[in-house]
């Protein structure tokens, strides 16, 4: 007895042929891209062999544990996967221990406190409105409900990190976790000063370098290996990998911990891997390790300080002043626009930014007074010195008084010149000889 095929869902068509809705959208999101100036700070544009990790045949294929220690068979292949995966990110970070099993960052974050921390113990973190991460302990976060979260904030006059007050602050609260990091802190941190506090408090120190991570494994930026018990990261925003997490362990971090954060991460906070995403970190790793690489933050870097030159010069006001890594924080009180309003100003125009709680803003979350612009996207696409300086001018005539239409237009039509310019990477949802050949044959049969 043979099983008749359901020929009303070819499982050897694309996206296309079997779900055009979904295909449609994922065409509109993929020239949105092609056609926006993104500076989402935390957005970036992955390559194509990165791209092909992701949606590879690996998402077939459950695993759950670590290498040699599977709870199922037929690992063998994933096995060596993930640790070549272990050693490029060891050999990239300079690290003792990786790893690369976590969903997210925060993900990351969370085995972490799973390790050394019970519920109720203290935690000390960056305040969320002065740059932390929800994940760092905000009290509608899962650690903010778990443990008795307190943070540090920036200096009012300077906004930049005040390690004396931060050490002043640990001393009265005592943590037993003390988090360096941050998502929208546009200066150099100091990892070395960060762990000289939690020695004298007794408390560990974690680093989370999500934003970072990309300048830190180019050297362009102090690595918080050789101080912190424990670091995490993201991998999809200045690494340029998929959306995924990763924990490293430095050479002077207890060697126990290695055991306690792989326990931690499973069967603590997770269950099976996400092997397609384990691939596409090991393409990233690879990648991150050239020479094209360090050129690409060292630009980066330059396009960050330039843009934010430019908007100074433009009478911008720039949180702390400037920059050091790859974003920036504008406050627009003295433009007379909130924060929400700049978004969609910038929005209408195809410049995608974000709104941003600025330090002791007076608005609410959900209208802010700043905005934050990144140049990590934008610089993956090509843009240069030349296209930062056009991309201030632009944010000048959006926010600098109310646009007019001629002005809307104008911009809009510079905003196509540069994309055009600099293009996205390709669609890989355009049909390809093989899926018509199948819709032929299909049709023909049917």
């Amino acid at each position: 007895m043979t099983i008749s095929q359901d020929k009303t869902q070819p499982r050897n068509y694309g996206l296309d042929f079997i779900d055009p809705e979904v295909f449609a959208i994922i065409e509109r999101e993929n020239q949105r891209q092609k056609d926006n100036i993104e500076l989402i700070a935390s957005a970036n544009f992955i390559s194509r062999a990165v791209l092909e990790a992701t949606g590879s045949i690996l998402t077939n294929k459950v695993a759950e544990g670590y290498p040699g220690l599977r709870y199922f068979s037929g690992c063998e292949n994933i096995d060596e996967l993930e640790n070549l995966a272990i050693a490029r990110a060891k050999e990239l970070f300079g690290a003792a221990h990786a790893n690369l099993e976590p969903y997210t960052g925060s993900q990351a974050n969370h085995a972490v406190y799973l390790t050394v921390l019970k519920p109720g113990d203290r935690i000390l973190g960056m305040d969320l409105d002065h740059g932390g991460h929800l994940s760092h302990g905000a009290k509608f976060n899962m650690t903010g409900k778990h443990y008795d979260c307190h943070f540090y904030q920036v200096d009012p006059d300077t906004q930049l990190l005040d390690y004396d007050v931060i050490l002043a602050q640990a001393k009265d609260i005592r943590p037993k976790l003390i988090i360096a990091g941050a998502s929208a802190y546009p200066r150099t941190i100091d990892f070395q000063k960060f762990r000289e506090i939690a020695d004298e408090v007794g408390a560990y120190l974690l680093a989370d370098i999500a934003h970072i991570s990309g300048l830190v494994a180019a050297r362009l930026h102090p690595s918080p290996i050789p101080y912190a018990h424990f670091v995490t990261t993201s991998t999809q925003k200045t690494l340029r990998g998929p959306r995924s997490g990763m924990i490293l362990l430095g050479k002077h971090s207890a060697p126990e911990f290695a055991r306690k954060i792989d326990s931690a991460v499973f069967p603590g906070v997770q269950g099976a891997v996400h092997v397609h995403a384990i691939a596409a970190k090991a393409v990233m790793l690879k990648e991150a390790m050239s020479a094209s690489f360090v050129n690409y933050q060292r630009q980066t870097i330059e396009n960050s300080q330039i843009l934010a030159t430019d908007l100074i010069e433009r009478r911008f006001r720039l949180i702390s002043g400037g920059t050091d890594n790859h974003l920036m924080l504008i406050d627009l009180s003295e433009k007379g626009i909130t924060g929400k309003e700049a978004e969609d100003r910038l929005a209408s125009v195809r410049i995608t930014v974000n709104k941003n709680m600025l330090p002791y803003d007076s608005q609410k979350s959900t209208i802010c007074s700043g905005i934050r612009l990144g140049t990590s996207a934008i610089t993956t696409r090509g843009f240069g010195a030349e296209e930062m300086h056009c991309i201030a001018e632009l944010i000048d005539k959006m926010l600098s008084s109310e646009p007019t239409a001629k002005t809307i237009a104008k911009v809009q039509d510079e905003v196509s010149r540069l994309c055009h310019l600099h293009p996205h990477i390709d669609s890989i949802y355009e049909p390809d000889s093989r899926k018509l050949a199948l819709e032929s044959q299909y049709q023909l049969q049917s």
